[in-house]
């Protein structure tokens, strides 16, 4: 049997991370990720693995983000029983990030289910619960950056900084081939911007017979700054908010983007740049995962701790979370998801979208169909929780904390490679940022051929000289249904829609007629696709937000 590659995730959609290397001694997943997005993106997670996971030996996870390894107990659960390897920092931040991760598909789905209940629909079983996530954690073994490791007999592999989150690595992996031949395949994993306050600049071999690149900001610059210019462009914000007169709401990522949050704000508040205002972290999970940067200290690039002050309020129970909602204003509160689709933020969010004097600053990449997309896209009115809200608020975004390395700093890693033997695959990334590292790489001189931008489930021959026609397509969802919003998204959309042009009509008559039209266009509908026009709703299909925290 010869090496061959197949694209289970991360492949036309930013999340989902999962790679399967075949090899003459069997199977290793390089990540194991959950899907996250669109309803119809995030179904994915509820489906059986396009594999079997008791035929898995192995995986060697390049950091924590769940987009990356949120999968990982719905594996072990389904017969895995192999090791996970990763980093330290890496194995210390899934002790929180998935037991987390399995709570929220447990509450979730019970919000789900109740509806369902009530609407006559059948019940959702959860991906996966928190017993599961906890006996998935004996799977893990730490790994040092730097040093080979075997994993199969004739398959080694190589952790090296990728200066992402804490722990984050790019993944060297040497296999041999049918033939006995060494290949060597290098997993970039996700890619830090350089200058992090945390970590060092991302590192890794040169010259590698085939490289896996990941490419979310591949179509965009960012203006680069140091830390006090990073720190200027917070303190702007945050002093807007200030004087709007209300509280500045901050959807966060649990992990790496609430600690720099953390830090920058220490440093304006201990330097007098910024009022010494109350800050409320509520989001058990960020909170738990900053224990774990407090005991990582000695290996983060900063001097002190940054994470304990007299004003830092660490909101752990529901009860304290709910107690905020009655602060009107000169108070910053950060809760978990960063992406506004689980979690207590988007309980902040149904409360305070619709007052004009409160602040919304979202600080992250914000998936296609995502909440946190629709605001960052200025969307007039959204549902939450089943409910129509207003949104008044002022959205505001930054992109000076993106743990992601943008498209001059992708260029720059790949061009410190010097090249590759054979060929280069570029993932995570929505299709307008691959295709725009591609057009540069071409620029550069590279080939077209050494160029692959792989569809879902597509498999590679590594025998082959060359990347570009897979061995086997079968993907699970066509590359359209990946991209942009979904019929979920369209479906609240066309229902917000709808109640605005009832509010807005003239009077009564006005409105039946509306009413008439619509119920008209249904029925026709119906009866052309051979369905009932009275079943249609956004719930039908499971995912709803149980989704954890990315980039």
């Amino acid at each position: 049997m010869s090496l061959s590659l197949t694209f289970h995730g991360a492949a036309g959609t930013v999340t989902g991370s999962c790679f399967r290397l075949s090899t003459p001694e069997g199977d290793v997943l390089i990540d194991c990720g959950m899907f996250q997005g669109t309803k119809t993106i995030k179904e994915l997670n509820y489906r059986p693995f396009p594999f079997d996971p008791a035929a898995i030996k192995a995986v060697l996870l390049t950091h924590a983000h769940i987009d990356h390894s949120g999968l990982l107990p719905k594996l072990t659960r389904l017969g895995f029983r192999g090791r996970v390897y990763a980093t330290g920092g890496t194995v210390d931040l899934l002790e929180y990030m998935l037991p987390d991760s399995g709570y929220i598909q447990e509450t979730e789905v019970e919000r789900l289910n109740r509806r369902n209940r009530q609407r006559g629909r059948a019940a959702v079983q959860a991906i996966y619960g928190q017993d599961d996530a906890i006996r998935c954690l004996r799977r893990l073994r730490r790994v040092e950056y730097d040093r080979w490791i075997e994993i199969l007999p004739g398959l080694r592999a190589r952790f090296w900084q990728a200066g992402h989150i804490l722990g984050s690595a790019s993944v060297e992996v040497e296999a041999m081939d049918g033939r006995g031949e060494p290949t060597r395949i290098l997993f970039s994993g996700d890619l830090g911007p350089g200058g992090k306050s945390f970590h060092a600049d991302a590192n890794a071999p040169e010259r590698p017979d085939w490289m896996v690149l990941e490419t979310t900001y591949g179509d965009r610059d960012r203006t680069d700054l140091d830390e006090a210019g990073r720190q200027a462009v917070l303190r702007a914000e945050v002093m807007a908010a200030l004087a709007a007169g209300g509280a500045l709401i901050i959807p966060v990522f649990a992990v790496e983007r609430t600690q720099e949050l953390l830090y920058d704000l220490d440093r304006l508040f201990d330097t007098g740049q910024v009022p010494t205002v109350d800050v409320f972290l509520d989001s058990p999970l960020a909170d738990a995962v900053t224990g774990v940067f407090r005991r990582h200290l000695d290996d983060l690039e900063t001097d002190g701790d940054p994470f304990v002050r007299a004003n830092l309020h660490h909101v752990r129970s529901v009860a304290e979370s709910q107690r905020l909602n009655s602060l009107t204003g000169g108070a910053i509160i950060m809760a978990a998801s960063g992406m506004c689709d689980a979690g207590r933020i988007r309980h902040h969010l149904k409360n305070r979208l619709w007052r004009a004097q409160d602040t919304v600053l979202l600080v992250g990449y914000q998936a296609p169909g995502t909440l946190g997309r629709l605001l960052q896209q200025g969307t007039p009115r959204v549902r939450i929780h089943g409910e129509e809200i207003e949104v008044k608020a002022r959205i505001r975004s930054l992109d000076v904390y993106s743990g992601h390395a943008d498209r001059s700093a992708l260029l720059a890693w790949v061009a410190a490679r010097k090249g590759v033997n054979h060929g280069l695959f570029l993932v995570h990334g929505e299709e307008e940022a691959r295709a725009s590292i591609r057009q540069a790489l071409l620029a550069d001189g590279w080939p077209a051929d050494r160029i692959a931008l792989p569809a879902l489930d597509d498999r590679v021959d590594l025998a082959a000289s060359r990347p570009l026609a897979p061995a086997e397509r079968h993907a699970r969802l066509a590359p359209a249904a990946l991209a942009g919003s979904d019929w979920h998204n369209r479906y609240a959309q066309a229902l917000l829609t709808l109640r605005r042009t009832l509010d807005t009509a003239p009077d009564d008559p006005a409105r039946e007629r509306v009413l008439a039209g619509v119920m008209a266009a249904l029925a026709n509908t119906a009866s052309a696709v051979g369905a009932p026009a009275d079943t249609a709703s956004a719930d039908t299909a499971p995912g709803g937000d149980a989704s954890n925290d990315k980039r």
